[in-house]
């Protein structure tokens, strides 16, 4: 009598009994179906996403918070994290209080310039991004008490390059620091001028340098902050021509950056070169502070320069 447990296959091989009640044999699915609805929008939520920031100098994580009530500055290695114009202002001007002028300027795109994509489509981006027409706010507030007149450039728009409408404001800043006689302030971070206005954006360093002229004929104190980067057309024209030139540390100053610098001169640059403290040492600029530093310095140099 043959064993149940087994039956003999078409090609004489021994399969397992098909009856699930013999040998404790019982059929079983290989995959079960999770119930539930699939997630499909790609994403993956994290709770603790934009609460921490990585530092570029040290490489630490820092919490968010942590780094803005330190001004922006890394409380591990004193790496100035770039900020916006409007930080900087509610930084600088006492109670973040402040009057804006010239802010409906925009760009008519002279050249009708396109590249990757239409400089009116950047345009529109970078204002959509920022909330600013273009690169720079002109305001005036007060600095402990004492009224200035400020333009801070925006890098977040279009690498706060300088074109028709921000040699514009900038120059209308100068003026209107003239015509009242109160001290100006200038904030700069840029890339330099804007390509996609052509020479009508190299014009802007002319035209806001003879306005500093004026400004100096009339003895009306220029403060000129450098910030991290300041490059190109503004460092060729405005930010280098301040009653007193400022930095704060590490920021990168130069007009050609250093890559085509050491391509040009086939050589290879000192450690720091184009960095504020560089700059400091052989004499291009006066200070290198700490953003903590800026405010009380301002305000020094403001009594002595109107003494």
């Amino acid at each position: 009598m043959k064993s149940p447990r087994s039956q003999v296959g078409p090609l004489g091989l021994t399969q397992p009994s098909q009856h699930p009640h013999i040998n404790g044999f019982f059929p079983m699915a290989w995959f079960k179906r999770q119930s539930g609805e699939l997630d499909t929008s790609g994403e993956k939520k994290v709770r603790t996403e934009g609460l921490w920031v990585k530092c570029d100098g040290c490489r630490q994580i820092i919490w968010k918070k942590d780094l803005e009530e330190n001004l922006n500055v890394c409380p591990k290695c004193e790496k100035h994290f770039r900020i916006d114009a409007r930080t900087r202002l509610a930084q600088l001007l006492d109670d973040n209080q402040y009057e804006t002028f010239d802010g409906n300027l925009v760009s008519t795109d002279p050249l009708k310039f396109v590249d990757l994509k239409p400089y009116s489509k950047r345009l529109r981006r970078a204002q959509e991004d920022t909330g600013l027409k273009d690169a720079v706010i002109n305001a005036r507030g007060k600095v402990d008490g004492r009224t200035v007149i400020m333009s801070v450039m925006e890098y977040g728009f279009i690498g706060g390059s300088m074109g028709t409408v921000v040699g514009e404001m900038i120059t209308r800043s100068v003026e209107r620091a003239m015509d009242t006689n109160t001290p100006l302030i200038i904030v700069s971070a840029s890339g330099g001028a804007r390509m996609m206005e052509g020479v009508v954006s190299l014009m802007q360093l002319a035209k806001i340098s003879a306005a500093l002229a004026r400004l100096d004929k009339a003895k009306v104190p220029y403060i000129s902050l450098l910030t991290d980067p300041t490059t190109g057309g503004v460092t060729a024209s405005f930010a280098m021509l301040g009653d007193l030139n400022i930095a704060e540390p590490g920021a990168l100053i130069g007009f050609a950056g250093p890559r085509v610098i050491e391509q040009t001169i086939r050589q290879k640059l000192p450690p720091e070169f184009q960095r504020s403290e560089f700059l400091l040492e052989h004499g291009m600029l006066d200070a290198v502070l700490h953003r903590k530093q800026l405010k009380p310095y301002i305000v020094r140099a403001l009594d002595f320069m109107t003494a």
